[in-house]
Formats: structure tokens, sequence, C-alpha cells
């Protein structure tokens, strides 16, 4: 038997309502913010994901899946969602003057090659959003806002956003001199991946999964206290829109992020839903205002986000204790020959209208397709028969009320709506005056 590759998953029947819904959250959020959505292609030029995530970072140099292609060139399976974005902007040229700034969120499969663990696969999925165009802190408020809303949405509470600011270029040129100084006599007692950042990029040493927490990083100087003047007051305006927004945050002055690309202001939001475990990060995101300049695009300043969905259904899984049946509206129970009669023309009818009906296929007896309906747990039975065919009319019953009333055939469809809905009958059923 062939099986599935390590690292990926089949997303099955069962499982897939609680996607889609997830999926409904992200298009309402979005459009309340006026974000409009891109897709990319799966796989890119792998030049573009080296340049701008950084040749240096564990994503480029460990987890990418490469490849060369019958035309001899390399494509890589994207990793991340932000320098596919950038790609497509700059080859639609979508930035022109009268479309900034740009409002944009992605949701797709992403892939690197990593240790597999829960909430994480080697294929997993990302839902991301940018800002572009613009170098107000507002805008690096308003994207921490829709992270912030959309965990609101999908009820996941008591939440914090740690954030930070790595700041411009001046910024980060001085505070990697100090790093560098400072991590000079101490780098022997860090891990051999930490040895080699610190001679690739002294700022990835800070992102250290394995000795997080250790005294020679705990004591490292901080970016916040080499900002510029400039960008200290980006910074203190991000964060007096966060306090007029209301938000729950804190300054954490070790928050670096794992690209090469930030700069200015970096975010997570964490939540301590058991489920997550022992990692708690739902998002992450920051400003990247010189990801476009670095592609040969034009000068332009952006901030984002991005979550990964699969960790957001563990968190919801600790949200939503009881979890919902799917169901239909009515299962056909029939007692005649479909072909005889007029049944595969009513379904036919009520599906055209939009209701979700379903029928037997395997010829079952009255107890085979009763077992069946209760498999797909409907709000109605639907039973024709011979007599039914003859008088035009079809038994109705509520799984809900136990209640079975017969109706008309011409005033099935608003029938079943109203009691869908909530509404009276309306007269259509022979039990009743007209309610």
């Amino acid at each position: 038997m062939i099986s599935r590759i390590k690292g990926t998953q089949d997303i099955l029947p069962n499982e897939i309502l609680k996607w889609q819904e997830l999926e409904q959250v992200i298009r309402n959020v979005s459009k309340l913010f006026n974000f409009t959505e891109i897709r990319t292609p799966i796989f890119e030029a792998s030049e573009l994901f080296h340049r701008s995530v950084g040749e240096t970072t564990d994503i480029v140099k460990k987890e990418t899946y490469d490849f060369e292609d019958r035309g001899k060139r390399m494509n890589t399976l994207r990793p991340e969602g932000t320098a596919s974005v950038v790609r497509s902007v700059i080859e639609n040229k979508l930035y022109a003057d009268e479309f900034l700034p740009l409002k944009l969120y992605y949701y797709g499969p992403m892939f690197r090659y990593e240790r597999p663990q829960k909430g994480r696969q080697r294929q997993f999925h990302q839902f991301g959003a940018e800002i572009i165009g613009s170098d107000s802190p507002l805008a690096d408020a308003e994207i921490i806002n829709f992270a912030a809303t959309f965990l609101e949405a999908l009820k996941i509470k008591n939440v914090q956003v740690r954030v930070n600011s790595l700041g411009d270029t001046e910024s980060k040129e001085n505070y990697q001199k100090a790093l560098k100084s400072y991590l000079d006599p101490n780098i022997k007692h860090l891990c051999e991946d930490c040895n080699r950042r610190y001679l690739e990029n002294p700022l990835r040493v800070l992102d250290c999964k394995v000795d997080k927490g250790s005294e020679v990083l705990n004591n490292a100087p901080k970016p916040y206290d080499y900002l510029s003047t400039k960008a200290k007051v980006h910074f203190e305006q991000v964060i007096m829109a966060l306090d007029s927004l209301g938000l729950n945050y804190a300054i954490d002055k070790n928050l670096v992020r794992g690209l090469d690309y930030y700069t200015h202001t970096v975010f997570e939001i964490d939540s301590d839903l058991a489920t997550l475990g022992a990692q708690s990060t739902l998002v992450g995101g920051g400003r990247y205002n010189n990801l476009y300049s670095s592609l040969e695009g034009p000068d332009l300043p952006a901030v984002g986000f991005a979550f990964g969905v699969e960790r957001l259904l563990l968190a919801l899984e600790s949200v939503n204790t009881v979890e919902e049946k799917s169901s239909i509206h009515a299962y056909f129970i029939n007692l005649a020959d479909v072909f005889q009669t007029d049944a595969l023309k009513i379904i036919n009818d009520l599906r055209h209208g939009g209701l979700i009906i379903d029928y037997d296929f395997f010829n079952k007896n009255l107890k085979g397709q009763f077992k069946q309906a209760d498999r797909l747990n409907p709000k109605f039975y639907l039973i024709f028969g011979e007599e039914e065919a003859k008088k035009q009319v079809i038994n109705v019953k509520s799984l809900e009320t136990k209640e079975q009333v017969e109706v008309s055939l011409d005033n099935l469809y608003q029938y079943l709506v109203n009691e869908i809905t909530g509404k009276h009958c309306g007269g259509g059923c022979d039990s009743c005056d007209g309610c």
C-alpha cells in the first residue's frame, strides 16, 4: 500500500467542517478590515526565497523543498507567504499610487522540511495579511489589531500581544556590532548552530530554540536599547495606538522573530490554551520596509502577519468543547421505485432551492434507509411512496419534535424553508388551518 508522505495529512470528511468554518471567519474578518485576497503559486523560483527570507536562516539552509525542473531551473515550494506576495505586487505593478496602501490577505499550503510535531506538519497552512505602501505607525497597529480581532472572532480569549522594535537600518547595524562584541567571549557556551549564526548573522543567535532561556542570551544586549531617534519615535507611536485600541500587550525586548527581512515593529500573540502545549504562539509578524527594494521593486514599506492554521485548529479544540455534528436539511425516504415516481424530480427541485437533501443509492429497505438517514443527522425525513405520489403529497417528519405532517408537493419547498427558519408553516400541511 502506498501511504501519505511523512509530514503531510489527509483532511478527512469528518474533519473538513471545522476547516471550512475557520476559512469563513478569515474571509469575514478580512472584509471588516477591508483586506482583499491574493493567491500566488505554490512554487516559485528558488532565488525569491533565498534573497527575501535570508540565505543564513534555518528555513533556507535546512527546511526548503528545492527541485530542478525539466528546464534546469531551480524552484522551491513556498515556505512562507510574504515573499510570494511581494513578487506578485512588483511583477503586476500593483503599487500604482492610486491603489496604495494595498491591504491583502492570503491563505494556503506552505512547505518546510522540519520535524513533524503537534500542530505543525511539513505541509502546513498559513493565513497571512499585508499592508503595503505605508510606513505609518498606524499601519503597524492596524495589522496587530487585525490579528487580535481575528482571534476574538474565533472566541480565543486570554491572549497577549508581545511587541518589540528592531529599528531601522541604522539601529540594526549599531545593535549587531554591540551584539557581536558581547557574544565574542561567550559564543563557545552556545550550540553549534549559534556558533555558525554568530559568523553569518549574529541577530539570528537570539532566535535559537536550543539555548533559549540561557544566561548568555538573557544577558545579551537588546535591540530596543539601540534604536535610532527616528525608530524610537515610530515605536512610541505604535504603542500609543495600541493603548488607544485597548489591546492587552507587553513590550518584550527579547523578541526578534526568525526572518531576516524584519525592520522596526515585530510582534507575536500568545495564548495559554492547554491544547497548544509548550508552543503558545498563535501568530507572528512585523514590519519589513526594505524587502521590496531588495527584490528590484520600488521602495515600498510594508507590515504583515502570518497564522499557522493547524495551530489555530488546535487552539479551537480548547474553545469548542462541544463538537457540533454536521447535518443536512432532509433525507428522502423512498417507499416506491424512484424511476416510477417523481422522487428524483422532487429531490432535485429542493436542491435547486438551496436545501441539502440526500437519499438512498443501495435500494435498502425502510429500516435500512432510516439507519442511513440517522448517520447524516437530518432535520426532517421526507417519506414518499406510491400512495403519496397518487395524492401529490409527502409525509414530513421533524426529528426535533417527532411530529409528522402531510404536505402537498406544491407547498413542500416553502414549508421546509419556513420550518428551518422558524416561521409559521403557512398552511401548507393538511393537519392545520393555516397557522
